[in-house]
């Protein structure tokens, strides 16, 4: 058990790490329009080239975590992470910037369907949704705690942030490299390919146990794409908070966000199962990132944000559960695909929200809202796959 939650936790870090990096950049977004006099459009394009180059390689690193294995597709994808972040801080003109991000993609390509597989091979249908519940909680985390922790590390110089995430990121390769060993391959995971007749490629995406949730995945990865890339500016813009107001605002909704994942995800996966609470995170994300256009004072955007986050942390666990359970042996594209429409929404959300923004500082807000929405109808329609947590809880409680 002591090994188990070494190797767990160390795995949640590399998460951390990875998705802190992206979210790092967020509140120094203003300072880097001014610096380098470009509008809120090209900034959309620099938000999207992390999440384009992770959508082209994670298909591939899906696959290649199949193939070669869990540890050193995480420990590559760590040093590029490192990399990319030391670039960023050193970067002086938009080319570099660019470069930066992209290979900041690529490396959350490798670690995220690494991790993900990696975890469904050391528990079982029992255990792995707490396990995943986690590991969403350590992505969402890093994420929203990035703009945060950003936004105190830029008082001291608006490229500290990324010195700092690389210096974490390669220690994090290094621990991992020491203290973390290949898994074996759990005969559970093995299960759902020895019933069915695999398909090649890009044709499983279309299977019916997949295609809503990747869908979903989407859906719900837009909202909060373009709902937070764009949040430095709107209250730059709308109520001139500093680098600090934003790191507070951001930070505190992470923090409450993931205390309410992880005191709340698995009761409620118990009592409604993984479809329900998606349509529920939905339905609460779309009415608070709807209310960020009418709120006017700093409490009352404290407050929507803190709660905003709830919806979202709530969202992706359950959804990652549920895929989990029916991948079988499929768990490394299962991952990769997670990441691919994670990365998809991440390419679209910030640019289509950058032209938004330039016409009117709401507009991201609003499309967000509709997207969401319609993630809430398409889970009307979304029937359960016998694999799901739903199904297998009567033997579990037996």
């Amino acid at each position: 058990m002591k090994s188990y939650n070494m190797t767990l936790g160390l795995l949640l870090m590399n998460l951390f790490i990875a998705f802190l990096g992206i979210g790092l950049v967020i509140p120094v977004l203003p300072s880097l329009m001014n610096e380098l006099n470009i509008n809120g459009q090209t900034v959309g394009y620099l938000t999207a080239a992390f999440a384009l180059a992770q959508l082209i390689v994670s298909p591939f690193a899906g696959k290649a975590v199949d193939r070669i294995g869990r540890k050193i597709m995480i420990v590559i994808g760590l040093f590029v992470f490192g990399i990319s972040e030391f670039l960023f801080g050193l970067g002086n003109n938009i080319e570099m910037l660019f470069f930066s991000r992209i290979l900041g993609g690529i490396s959350a390509a490798f670690i995220m369907p690494g991790v993900t597989a990696y975890i469904a091979d050391i528990t079982n249908e029992k255990t792995r949704p707490k396990a995943l519940g986690y590991m969403s909680g350590a992505i969402s985390t890093g994420f929203i705690i990035g703009p945060g922790i950003g936004g105190f590390l830029a008082e001291f110089g608006t490229r500290i942030p990324f010195f700092f995430a690389g210096a974490l990121g390669t220690l994090a390769a290094i621990l991992t490299i020491i203290f973390i060993t290949e898994p074996v391959r759990s005969e559970e995971t093995k299960v759902e390919t020895n019933k069915t007749k695999a398909k090649p490629g890009f044709q499983k995406i279309f299977e019916r146990k997949y295609f809503t949730a990747f869908i979903l995945i989407f859906i719900a990865s837009f909202g909060l794409a373009a709902f937070e890339s764009f949040f430095s500016l709107f209250v730059d813009h709308k109520f001139q908070f500093t680098p600090k107001d934003i790191a507070i605002v951001i930070m505190g909704g992470g923090i409450f966000g993931a205390i309410s994942q992880v005191l709340l995800f698995d009761r409620l996966t118990r009592i409604w199962g993984e479809i329900k609470l998606i349509r529920y995170s939905l339905i609460l994300s779309a009415i608070l990132v709807f209310l960020m256009t009418v709120v006017h004072s700093y409490f009352a955007i404290l407050l929507v944000t803190f709660i905003v986050f709830v919806g979202f942390d709530l969202f992706r666990p359950a959804v990652t559960t549920y895929l989990s359970n029916v991948a079988g042996n499929e768990q490394g594209f299962v991952g990769g695909m997670n990441s691919m429409f994670t990365s998809l929404a991440n390419v679209n959300g910030p640019i289509i929200g950058g032209m938004l923004f330039d016409i009117d500082i709401n507009y991201p807000y609003y499309i967000s809202a509709v997207v969401l929405v319609f993630g809430v109808i398409l889970t009307l329609f979304w029937k359960k796959h016998s694999k799901s947590l739903k199904d297998i809880r009567p033997s579990v409680a037996s």
